[in-house]
This record gives C-alpha cells, sequence and structure tokens, in this order.
C-alpha cells in the first residue's frame, strides 16, 4: 500500500467546512487534510466492523459453525489450566 496522497474534490456544507476549520484552529489536527482523513478512515473502520457484526450473526445461527466452536473449545478445555500450573512451578519451585 503507498501513502501517496492524491487531489479529490467534494463539496461539503458551508457548516461543516467551518467546524473543521474551528477544530484545526483548536489543535484537533495539523489541517483540515489531515482532520477529514482521520474521519474518512474512522468511518470506514466502522464500516468494515458493521459487515464483520453481520457475518457473526449469520455465522452464530449456522449449525456447522456453533458445532466447530464446540469441537475446539472441548480440545482445548483445560489447557489453560494446565499451562497456568506449569508456570506456577517454574516461578514457584517447591
Amino acid at each position: 500500500m503507498t501513502n501517496k496522497t492524491k487531489i479529490a474534490t467534494f463539496n461539503l456544507r458551508s457548516s461543516v467546512l467551518a467546524d473543521l476549520e474551528k477544530a484545526v484552529i483548536q489543535g484537533a489536527a495539523t489541517s483540515i487534510n489531515a482532520l477529514v482523513e482521520r474521519a474518512l478512515v474512522k468511518e470506514l473502520g466502522e464500516l468494515q466492523r458493521q459487515k464483520r457484526a453481520v457475518k457473526w450473526q449469520a455465522a452464530a445461527k449456522d449449525k456447522l459453525f456453533l458445532n466447530d466452536i464446540s469441537e475446539i473449545e472441548q480440545e482445548f478445555e483445560g489447557l489453560g489450566e494446565e499451562t497456568a500450573s506449569g508456570i506456577d512451578k517454574n516461578v514457584f519451585p517447591d
């Protein structure tokens, strides 16, 4: 992925632009461009999170997926206790 910037033109309401300018003056970002980019990246991340949430909701109703999760949980059951007791023996020898 490249970090090169590209000029883009967008139309914003005057009030939004004024709020952006005020936020930059108050130190929220080094420039309006930086603040707009940060806001867009945040929004795009939220859209991705929402897509994942929809997939997880569908998976929560999928019997095969739930069976896989159950099998994995059974395979790992008790492993945490074994690891913890091994750590205790190494850190606190008898």
